[in-house]
């Protein structure tokens, strides 16, 4: 077990040589104790803490929808720009877009969105990432399944799972043109992965899948336990997923494009510190290191 800089042992080591185990998760889901005054019905934020998810449908009126992937379309337009992930000639992820976006800077500051995150993480929070995402008609391609926190920790230095993620449809997510799929209540196990993590890794983490990979026996034994779900709903909805959630999406060979609006939202008591895999932090397009709670 590795040595944090506070000097206290990681209690979730990750991306070593041989065949690491599976580790039971220590912190909880969702946050707020007792009554969680908020926009989640006790309900829903009841399944989110169980199943490590909950979606929410009608989060932006056709209208907003509409705006937003005009924003998309304008911020695409520079393949060049700082931030940008390209595959085959094109725009696949755009990354710090509350940074490069007067509007998407304004969605993350909307209480349904803000309310949303601080409910969850009961605390206040900062964008630790976000990003447009464009899965192309018939040549988009899917991401291999994978937990976002233990790449946050081993490669951001985020201590613990203390984060939520909101992905935002701008187009219908269909079974069949590569929504999200998700293992329910695997986030209560934390996954190692195999390996280190090369220099200047985030450079190609988007499109290379190999690095902050479970293995097929872990991600077997996983599906067993848990079984797969996915995320189809019509544009406007919203998907929220605990930052230690197993996910991952297949290709999209359909004439149908998906675009979405991610966002990371972290607590503020869960500030970053030094990446946990041993390599120099992430740029702040892709981890942001400013820990400013955000307001209104």
């Amino acid at each position: 077990m590795t040595l944090t800089d506070t000097g206290t042992a990681d209690p979730y080591p990750t991306r070593m040589s041989g065949d690491p185990e599976l580790l039971d998760r220590i912190e909880p889901t969702v946050w707020t104790t007792g009554p969680a005054p908020g926009p989640i019905d006790p309900a829903r934020l009841a399944a989110h803490d169980s199943r490590g998810y909950s979606i929410h449908h009608d989060l932006l009126s056709l209208r907003e929808v509409e705006a937003f992937r005009d924003e998309l379309d304008r911020l695409s337009a520079d393949p060049t720009a700082e931030g940008v992930v390209t595959e085959a000639g094109e725009v696949r992820t755009i990354f710090g877009v509350h940074r490069g976006s007067a509007l998407i800077a304004e969605l993350v500051r909307d209480p349904r969105v803000l309310d949303r995150a601080r409910q969850i993480l009961g605390s206040e929070v900062y964008v630790h990432q976000s990003r447009a995402t464009y899965l192309p008609a018939f040549e988009g391609r899917g991401h291999y399944w994978h937990s976002d926190f233990e790449t946050w920790h081993a490669e951001d230095g985020m201590p613990v799972p203390r984060a939520v993620s909101m992905s935002i449809a701008l187009t219908d997510h269909h079974p069949f043109n590569g929504g999200l799929m998700m293992m329910p209540g695997s986030h209560r196990m934390f996954v190692p992965c195999a390996g280190g993590t090369p220099p200047e890794h985030y450079r190609t983490a988007i499109t290379d899948h190999e690095i902050g990979v479970p293995s097929t026996e872990h991600l077997t034994s996983l599906a067993s336990a848990y079984g797969i779900e996915q995320f189809t709903a019509p544009a406007g909805s919203a998907l929220m997923f605990d930052a230690n959630l197993m996910h991952g999406s297949g290709n999209n060979i359909t004439p149908f494009p998906q675009r979405h609006i991610f966002l990371v939202f972290n607590s503020v008591e869960n500030a970053l510190g030094t990446p946990f895999g041993g390599a120099p932090p992430r740029p702040i397009h892709m981890a942001d290191r400013e820990f400013t709670p955000l307001t209104r």
